[in-house]
């Protein structure tokens, strides 16, 4: 079953093309470990929330955006084993400085249970 690590964090506005950067850096890794897809979106429509938003979650300073990110693998093993043989990849470790606060990050791993789209939504 198809698997997701999903991710919310905070960067520097001004490091944008900084993240963008890294994260295409960062592909390579994920992709020869199986990924199917990696998905960095910057935040530009982040409502703030009276009891909770994603600027309280990710601690997100006045000159930061928020950003949502997500991996598709084709299963959680996949991940799990990828995640694993990454922290232990010397070039994983070489890899410039990320350009955000790794400590403000959240992620977590998620399994479908909706997954529709619009060619299946207009049958």
């Amino acid at each position: 079953m198809t698997y997701y690590s999903g991710f919310v964090l905070a960067v520097p506005t001004a490091n944008k093309q900084k993240y963008i950067d890294h994260a295409q850096k960062a592909w390579p890794f994920f992709e020869r470990r199986g990924a199917i897809r990696m998905v960095e979106n910057w935040g530009v429509d982040v409502p703030h929330g009276k009891v909770t938003d994603f600027y309280r979650a990710s601690q997100a300073k006045d000159d930061e955006t928020v950003l949502f990110s997500w991996i598709e693998w084709p299963d959680r093993a996949t991940a799990d084993a990828a995640f694993q043989n990454m922290m232990e990849d010397p070039d994983m470790q070489a890899m410039s400085e990320m350009p955000f606060d790794g400590m403000r990050m959240m992620w977590g791993g998620f399994e479908p249970i909706v997954d529709v789209s619009q060619k299946e939504a207009v049958a």
